[in-house]
Formats: structure tokens, sequence, C-alpha cells
């Protein structure tokens, strides 16, 4: 008996590692070599490719793919249809598998519905993309980024509130209390 639920529709292929608590729903594909923390919740049509790593808490809404060489880490937010690419330059006639570019959701990101992340980017911890947006770059951590290209348009706590910052360079989440710094162009929580 496992210690995960899996809709009698999912498929879950040989020698994946799932963790306790983690729901797999209907339709989705676990491909063989992934990880999947505890406490994940992976929404119906999803495919979560060969040797992918998702942290603990990860929420996958509905038809998204995660492709080999993406990881996730902990508390991470992958909203509906969103895409990652694995290769900068595919093409159909020619295998690429040697070329994948790894990357990295970092703890308690969000991406927005629609969202398209090229492949080869570091997506900051805590950071928010906004729906629709297409990643090229690197996303700062605290970073709130929207559009196509995305450009950054401000900074937002972990609990996904905009910050406004002080002539000090100080904010205080609404939610939670906590404050941030803003110095050297980046936000710490302090």
């Amino acid at each position: 008996m496992s210690d995960f639920f899996a809709h009698q529709t999912a498929v879950i292929d040989q020698d994946c590692k799932i963790g306790k608590g983690t729901k797999i729903w209907h339709f989705s594909h676990i491909m063989t070599g992934c990880q999947i923390g505890e406490n994940c919740n992976i929404g119906q049509n999803v495919v979560v490719s060969p040797q992918v790593v998702l942290g603990n808490g990860v929420k996958v809404q509905n038809n998204v793919s995660i492709y080999t060489g993406v990881r996730c880490e902990d508390n991470v937010f992958l909203g509906p249809s969103m895409v990652f690419t694995n290769v900068i330059n595919p093409r159909s006639a020619i295998a690429r598998k040697d070329q994948y570019r790894e990357t990295v959701v970092e703890l308690g990101a969000s991406i927005g519905a629609n969202a398209t992340i090229v492949c080869g980017n570091r997506i900051g911890k805590f950071s928010m993309i906004g729906a629709g947006a297409v990643i090229t770059k690197d996303v700062k951590p605290y970073a709130l980024v929207v559009g196509n290209p995305a450009k950054q348009i401000g900074w937002v706590s972990e609990y996904g509130h905009r910050l406004n910052f002080d002539e000090n360079g100080v904010a205080v989440c609404p939610e939670s209390g906590q404050h941030y710094k803003f110095e050297n162009d980046s936000v710490n929580e302090i």
C-alpha cells in the first residue's frame, strides 16, 4: 500500500519516488526516474518527465508538462497550462536529448497560468511570474515579472503581496508582518 493517492486514470511508471501525502489526479503521467516530494498536488493531465525533481508541497495545476531538466524546490506553484522547455533550439528531425538545459524554480516561487519558461533559467525564491509571461532570463528572488518578454515591475513578499519600500528601503508584508529590505538591486527578508 502506498503513502500517496493516485487516481485510477493516472499512469505511474516504475522507479518513481513519490512522497507521503501527495495526490496525483486524472490522466496524469508520472514517468520513470522522477522524484516527487511529500504533500504535492499534481492536477489533471500533467506530465512529469524522467529525472524531474519536485520538492515538498509543490502544487501543479492542470495541463502542465514538466520536462527533463526541471527541478522545483519546496512549495513551488505551477499555474494552469504553464509551459517549461528543455532544449533551446528544438527540431523534429534532430535529436538533442544530450542538450537539455537545467531550469531551477526556487523555494516558494509561483508561476502564473499560461506562462512560458525558456530552459536554462533560474526562477528565484518567492518570485511571482504573471499569467502569460515569457521568461527568457533569470528571475531574482522576490521579483514580480510580467509580459512577453517578461520584465520586472516590482517585488513581492513570501505571501505574494506587492512590496512598497519606504525612504529607508524597508517594506512590510500586509498579511504576515514580515519586513523586507531593498538594497543593491535585491530584496531580502530582515
